[in-house]
């Protein structure tokens, strides 16, 4: 996967940006505020039809503006690939792959891959299982699209299912009795189908996360421990989820299922959350990245392109220089407000001012 240049019109403070990347390490440099987030959030976008800062599409928009257009050129699999998406406020994205008009958002997944490493993403390590959770669904589409189906149904099944607790106030008449078996069935399904697929991902990312942690971690590394906790016990999910009906009705929300598992993280046997410092958290949530980076890569044979936004500023020195030294191959585009650190070798230099973007000589 190579994106050799893109053009951004009206997308977030850029009324125009032209940005050409090397095939290799691109660094963006400019003061806080300038839009060098905004850049790679627009690259992020073209490959998720969605902004990995959460923010919603009207966000995405430049202020006054009705529409903010987003074009990549570059390659994939040795073919030319070309991505043009059309944000429009109030209303339904626009995208194009190479010419052709994409009748569903979901087919845009897998046309551009990029794995994205931001400072929020400290709350991978600090934050709740959510965040977690959702680290996992992201790599498990991003390794085959199919599995944005079963994401989208489970989150579907489960808003539903939980809307008919609430309407039911405590107490279950027959019809209600009858549509939460309906529920019910369809949240064992794909509720089961995606804890299997998270709890095979696990099992490949483990691995990958101890070589990651261990080079961006050095000198000092401690053992890492990565477990996938369903939130219910070892039967079907069908069981469990007919066991916890009284609960449920009573509290008026699903108690278990894919939405309530967690992924837990260890250092040295104790809690990462809890137990390491930040400079260990900080290389942890990056080896995260990392390592799902690589996941991602053997498994669909195409690594997808490395952004990394200020990352220099959650690293010290040391892991800083370990990063560097331990980029995996690929395209890796990089943001930084305080420079570079005297091992970076960037084939590309770029400074950004006052939504401006320009090469350095």
């Amino acid at each position: 996967m190579l994106v050799r240049r893109f053009w951004l019109t009206d997308f977030r403070s850029h009324a125009q940006a032209d940005v050409v990347l090397a095939p290799g390490l691109t660094a963006i440099l400019g003061a806080n505020g300038e839009g060098k987030t905004n850049l790679l959030e627009a690259l992020g976008w073209l490959a998720t039809m969605a902004s990995f800062r959460g923010a919603p599409t009207e966000a995405l928009i430049r202020r006054d503006c009705h529409s903010a257009v987003v074009r990549a050129e570059g390659e994939r699999d040795g073919r030319a690939l070309l991505v043009e998406a059309e944000l429009v406020a109030g209303g339904r994205s626009r995208v194009q792959v190479n010419r052709q008009r994409l009748a569903r958002a979901r087919d845009l997944l897998g046309a551009l891959r990029v794995s994205v490493f931001a400072p929020d993403d400290l709350a991978l390590v600090k934050g709740g299982p959510a965040e977690r959770r959702r680290l996992l669904d992201d790599a498990l589409v991003a390794t085959h699209p199919r599995h944005d189906a079963t994401r989208t149904e489970v989150d579907r099944v489960v808003r539903q299912r939980n809307a008919l607790l609430r309407q039911s106030g405590g107490r279950l008449d027959e019809s209600a009795a009858f549509t939460l078996d309906v529920w019910d069935a369809k949240l064992a399904a794909a509720g089961a189908a995606l804890a299997a697929a998270r709890e095979d991902l696990v099992r490949t990312l483990a691995p990958a996360l101890a070589s990651s942690y261990a080079a961006v971690a050095a000198p000092t590394v401690a053992a890492v421990d990565l477990a996938y906790r369903r939130s219910w016990a070892d039967d079907s999910l069908a069981a469990a989820l007919a066991r916890s009906r009284r609960d449920d009705v009573r509290r008026g929300t699903t108690m278990i299922g894919p939405h309530r598992d967690e992924l837990t993280l260890e250092l040295g046997g104790m809690a990462a959350r809890t137990h390491a410092s930040q400079g260990e958290q900080r290389s942890l949530a990056l080896a995260l990245r990392l390592a799902v980076h690589g996941v991602v890569t053997a498994a669909t044979g195409t690594t997808p392109v490395l952004l990394l936004d200020d990352v220099f500023s959650e690293l010290d020195p040391a892991r800083s220089d370990a990063l560097l030294a331990h980029l995996p191959p690929g395209q890796t585009v990089l943001t930084s407000a305080s420079g570079l650190p005297s091992g970076a070798r960037p084939e590309r230099v770029l400074e950004i001012s006052g939504a401006i973007v320009r090469e350095c000589r």
